[in-house]
Parts: C-alpha cells; sequence; structure tokens
C-alpha cells in the first residue's frame, strides 16, 4: 500500500460509509480505502478521526449504511470521498414493537469454560463479594452531611483497626422525602436504595442512618425478611438503625460518636472475613459505555461482547443496560432472547421507557450529547449499533426492570432495564448485584464507584496515552492492528479476575467515584 493511502474501518462490507482512523484526521486529496482488494478513494475534503467518510457516491434520500443498517437518509447527493456527519443525515424514525422476531436465532449449544476462578468474600445468602466494604445506608438526603462527617471519622478512627476491611462508603442519594412516596413509579427508586444496601460487596451487614421524619423510614425501605439476617435482631427490631432525632443525641458530636460506636459491630464481623477460591460463575458483572465515540463499536465494545460471551461461558453473569442505546437494535434483542416470555419482557420494559420519554416530550434522539456526535457518531442509531455489541453473541437469559435484583438462578445473559445516564445506570446495575463493573469510553470520563471496582477501556490509543493512570486497557491497539478482538475478550477476561481477586483499578487507586443517583419518574411533591 502506498504511503499516501490510509486505511479506514467499514463495519460491514455493505456499508457506503467507513471511519477515519488516523491520529489527526485526513486532509482533502487524501486517499483511503477499506481493504488491500478495494479501490482508493479520494477525500473531497478534511475527515476528523473517528468521522465517517462516503466510500461512494450516496445520493440525496439514499440510505447511509453503518454496521450494514441504516443510520440515515442523505439530505443532499453526498460525493464519495465526503465527509459524513449529522447535518447531511435525517435520522430514521424508531422501529416499532408489531413483528418483531421473537426468539427466532438458533440456539447454539457453546463450549463452558470450566476452571477459572477468583478470590473473593463469601456471604451468608450465598452471593460472593469482590471488596469487603462496610455500607452505611440513609433513608433519606436529610441525613447526607451528618453520614459524611460520620463516615470520615469511622475511617480516620476505626478503620485502620480492621485492616481486612476494605472501606466505608455511605450509600446517600437525594430521595426518602418530599416525593409523592405512594405513586406506582416510587415503588423503583425505593427498591434501588434497598438492593443496593444488600449489594454482595457488603457482605450482607445491614446499617441504617434515619432522620425520624421521612417518608421512607427504615422499617419501609427494609422491612422483616428484605434482607439476610446477620443480626437475629433484626427479626424483631427491624434492620440496625440510628436515628438522628432520637432524645438521646445532645448536640451534634453525639450522632457522630453514636453512628461510629453502631459501626464497631459491623466492622468486627466484615473483618473476620477472607477471601477465598470461588468459580468465576460468581461473578456478576454490569457493562456500560459512556463519552462515546465511533470507536466505541470498533474497538472497546466488542472486546466487552467478547469478554461477556467468554463470562457466560464460565457460567458468570453479565448484565448490559441503557435503553436509549440498544431501541434501534430492539429486533437483535428479542431475536437474541431464549424464550418468547423473554423476548416480551424485553419490548415492556422498552416500551414502558419510550412512554416515559413521551411524558416528557422527549424520545431516544435526546440521548446523543455533543462529545458522541464531537468523536463521530452522528445520532442514536449509529451509537446504539455500537453499543449493543457489549452484549456478545449469547442468547439473552433474563430481564430485569429497573432497580430489580437479580435472583440467584438468573445466571447468563440479562438485560437490565436502565437509563443511559452513566450515573443512574451504574447505581441501578449496583442494585442488581453487580459485584465487577467494565466501563469503555472514547471521549473520557473519569468514572468510578466507590462499592464496585470499574475497570476502565480506553477505545482510542490517543487516549489510553493521554489518561495512562485513569485508562485500566487500552482497546485502541485493535485499531492499530497490534491485537484482535479475541486476544482483547480474553485479556479483559483475565482482567476481571484478577480485579475481582483484590487488584486495584485506577480509579480505587486515587479514589475516584460518582455519586449514586437514584432513577426516580414518580412525582416530587
Amino acid at each position: 500500500m502506498s504511503a499516501s493511502v490510509f486505511p479506514v474501518i467499514a463495519m460491514h462490507d455493505a456499508d457506503n460509509v467507513a471511519i477515519v482512523v488516523t491520529d489527526g484526521g485526513l486532509k482533502s486529496g487524501d486517499s483511503v480505502r477499506k481493504n488491500a482488494a478495494a479501490e482508493p478513494v479520494t477525500l473531497v475534503s478534511a475527515v476528523p478521526q473517528g468521522h465517517k467518510v462516503a466510500m461512494a457516491d450516496i445520493l440525496a434520500g439514499q440510505t447511509v449504511l453503518r454496521y450494514n443498517v441504516s443510520i440515515g437518509l442523505a439530505k443532499e447527493n453526498i460525493a464519495a470521498g465526503s465527509w459524513v456527519h449529522e447535518r447531511l443525515l435525517v435520522m430514521p424514525a424508531a422501529r416499532d414493537f408489531a413483528n418483531l422476531p421473537m426468539s427466532t436465532a438458533p440456539k447454539k449449544a457453546f463450549e463452558k469454560l470450566e476452571g477459572f476462578t477468583f478470590q473473593g468474600f463469601r456471604n451468608s445468602d450465598g452471593s460472593v463479594g469482590t471488596r469487603n466494604i462496610l455500607a452505611v445506608t440513609t433513608t433519606v438526603q436529610c441525613v447526607a452531611g451528618v453520614v459524611t462527617l460520620a463516615v470520615q471519622k469511622i475511617k480516620e478512627e476505626l478503620l485502620p483497626l480492621y485492616p481486612n476491611v476494605d472501606d466505608v462508603v455511605g450509600i446517600e442519594h437525594t430521595y426518602g422525602c418530599g416525593v409523592a412516596i405512594d405513586a406506582p413509579d416510587a415503588v423503583i427508586p425505593i427498591r434501588t436504595l434497598r438492593n443496593i444496601s444488600l449489594n454482595p460487596n457488603f457482605g450482607n451487614e445491614i446499617f441504617v442512618i434515619s432522620l425520624g421524619c421521612e417518608k421512607l423510614p427504615p422499617q419501609r425501605l427494609l422491612p422483616p425478611g428484605s434482607f439476610p439476617l446477620v443480626d437475629e435482631r433484626a427479626i424483631t427490631e427491624g434492620p440496625h438503625t440510628v436515628c438522628l432525632q432520637d432524645d438521646h443525641h445532645v448536640g451534634f458530636m453525639s450522632m457522630l460518636q453514636n453512628i461510629a460506636d453502631g459501626a464497631k459491630l459491623h466492622l468486627e464481623r466484615l473483618n473476620a472475613r477472607r477471601r477465598e477460591a470461588v468459580p468465576a460463575s460468581e461473578l456478576v458483572v454490569g457493562v456500560q459505555c459512556g463519552g462515546s465515540d465511533a470507536f466505541s463499536g470498533v474497538t472497546a465494545n466488542p472486546i466487552v461482547g467478547y469478554a461477556t460471551d467468554l463470562l457466560v461461558r464460565a457460567g458468570a453473569t453479565v448484565m448490559f443496560s441503557e435503553n436509549t442505546e440498544v431501541r434501534d437494535a430492539v429486533e437483535q434483542l428479542t431475536h437474541r432472547a431464549v424464550s418468547v416470555d423473554v423476548a416480551q419482557r424485553i419490548v415492556e420494559e422498552l416500551d414502558w421507557y419510550d412512554k416515559y420519554l413521551e411524558r416528557g416530550h422527549a424520545d431516544r434522539s435526546a440521548n446523543t450529547t455533543p462529545g458522541n456526535k464531537a468523536g463521530g457518531l452522528s445520532n442514536i442509531v449509529e451509537k446504539a449499533m455500537g453499543s449493543i455489541v457489549k452484549s456478545g453473541s449469547l442468547p439473552i437469559q433474563h430481564v430485569l426492570a429497573p432497580g430489580e435484583k437479580l435472583k440467584p438462578e438468573q445466571k447468563g445473559l440479562v438485560f437490565a432495564a436502565t437509563p443511559a445516564s452513566d450515573f443512574i445506570c451504574g447505581t441501578l446495575q449496583l442494585a442488581a448485584g453487580m459485584n465487577v463493573h467494565v466501563f469503555t469510553t472514547g471521549r473520557g470520563t473519569p468514572y468510578g464507584l466507590q462499592a464496585c471496582p470499574v475497570v476502565k477501556l480506553a477505545t482510542r490509543t490517543d487516549l489510553a496515552r493521554r489518561w495512562h493512570d485513569l485508562m485500566d486497557m487500552n482497546a485502541g491497539r485493535v485499531a492499530e492492528g497490534e491485537i484482535t478482538i479475541e486476544e482483547g475478550g480474553w485479556e479483559l477476561f483475565q482482567l476481571l479476575l484478577e480485579v475481582a481477586s483484590g487488584r486495584k483499578t485506577w480509579a480505587e487507586h486515587w479514589k475516584l467515584h460518582n455519586s449514586l443517583v437514584l432513577f426516580n419518574p414518580a412525582p416530587i411533591t
């Protein structure tokens, strides 16, 4: 290949656009071609890295194909070699839910992966944690400031005495009062907060801080029978709770001391725990993308998809989510559902979310950010085609509504319906029982979670180089021909086992984390 002819990436032979991979983009007059057998195309305009170039003349009204899927209709004639961006496209309407292929994919047998283990913490309810953390649950935002200072006190004065406890985390949120607590959709934030408190990384230790007058009291948040019993008092008294309005609190310092004293029993029990070898089937992995670019669907997300297949073959559970970022792939989802019932559940969740957006006079197109577009993603259809790749290729076994918790028998590939917001999706996946998180990014984000290790993949080598102490893996090597998708998938699989065994991610190293954000579609009063 001549030095003046640059490679581009097309995702399917039928695609009439391809993305520019060269750092800094290409200029007018440069030549590109998809592969050695293809004829070169000369650029008629500059095209930034990650953006699309027309590989053939595209007439006004003609379909623009990427992933062999229509990502829009050309508004005007587009000459071969032109930069194809969002201003030249009319986005297709969302596919309706009629006549979808319901569980029609052949149910291919796959070889099980056996013998893979990690060092985890076994819990009394059978779940396994990858971290050993004391969580301090709050019933209402009113106590958040007190809990922040109490957690700081516990970390400084007590945590050094319990070396086997990884961290102390305040489960703070903006819910609990001033809300229509009995509205039908209020069940979502309530069960989300309840199920986060039961995340396997918290070792079944339930410690709650309440104000005393909130609409969401501890007995409603965690009613008897809703949580594993470590302390037998919970049978009759409910969860271990410190109520700030109790009469015995005289002054602010007594509140802090009471919380710190209450933490000791939980810290002692957690400190007695040790890591032990457990099968890879005990992993519950949430996969997500944020700050996406055109490389997300080329490098990082396909690597995640390959690793997803490996994890499922090893008996693990993998959750993919982000409603608006899979909505345009609905027929792929229903086609891959293990049964018609599962396919119907997928439709129900996406239909509910469509109606939720309609109530706010919005639709899925509101998802795409300025950064996504700057990174080469013209619209939500193109973004969705690259996002869905994270789910791999195996049958979808289960569906979760927002805030629901996985049952022990719900193994394999799971569609956990969530908004696409990074923080809300991560919060809901924690509630579902996630014990390790995978997050891909092209534009770059320092995203992290206190409750769960987050493994971050950079879609481009440039980002991995610049953010060398924030990205845990460089998927950009795929675009440069250094590794294959398969090799990257195995690398990620092994990395997840190491992180689940205690290896720190960069976010953990720097103690970076985002706030938890509850999804509350119910009214605020």
